[in-house]
């Protein structure tokens, strides 16, 4: 069942580096595309990295090289507005590409588009792995994809045969996320100790790479101070100024 495959998710980071046909990578990109999208603009596009030379620089780039080679397929997922702009200059006008509006909407389309390409990969027997870390050095990985203006990296893909898969993750309880007619914050005093308990089981319990650690201090930690400074800085490159 469907409600199964979603909740059996965890992330794979080493592969048995058996490549996945075009074929296959074509039938999840058409399976992708039809999530839901904003206004129908379908603001993604995807790099199928097959280069050799260019998969390692991407992996070095993004601090996951040893993810990205045993991979059976690499990618990066971008924002798009490229093509929208090629598509107002075949009516003869120019579209506004640049508001923190379209940035949003860019973000949302390649997130629903690239979760759907994620669960067809899944219910295929696949391990997959979302990396951020290509937002590290957006300006490399721009110019290695030769990647022109109003495109950008969001972030990057990795899809193979698992070598080993991870325990399950818990997620926060339904009741943190959960709020009724509005939003609760007293709550968190009590439900965030109780999931510290429960990732410091997971934690200690699970099958490789145990530690003692929690959720709060990771996002103490995560959040302390600001993270990857250069992207609107690396965004107004690309046309986008937040306007």
């Amino acid at each position: 069942m469907v409600k199964e495959l979603l909740r059996s998710h965890s992330s794979v980071r080493i592969y048995d580096g058996q490549p996945i046909s075009k074929e296959t990578i074509e039938e999840l990109i058409a399976t992708a595309q039809m999530a839901a999208t904003s206004h129908f603009v379908q603001a993604y596009s995807v790099i199928w990295v097959t280069d050799a030379d260019k998969k390692e620089k991407l992996g070095l780039l993004s601090g996951n090289p040893r993810q990205y080679e045993t991979s059976g397929g690499a990618f990066v997922f971008c924002v798009d507005f490229k093509r929208l702009q090629m598509a107002g200059k075949l009516e003869g006008v120019d579209i506004v590409a640049d508001s923190a509006e379209n940035v949003l909407v860019g973000v949302a389309d390649v997130s629903l588009f690239a979760q759907n390409f994620v669960i067809a990969a899944e219910s295929m027997g696949y391990g997959i792995c979302y990396i951020g870390g290509v937002r590290n050095n957006t300006s490399e990985i721009s110019e290695l994809f030769n990647l022109p203006d109003y495109v950008f990296p969001l972030f990057g893909l990795t899809i193979g045969v698992p070598a080993r898969r991870n325990e399950v993750k818990p997620r926060l309880p339904v009741s943190a996320v959960l709020h009724e007619n509005e939003y609760n914050v007293e709550k968190y005093e009590e439900l965030l100790p109780a999931y510290n308990e429960t990732m410091e089981m997971y934690y200690n319990s699970r099958s490789s790479n145990r530690k003692i650690d929690n959720w709060t201090k990771q996002m103490a930690d995560f959040l302390i101070e600001q993270r990857r400074p250069h992207i609107k800085e690396f965004l107004a490159t690309k046309g986008f100024n937040w306007k």
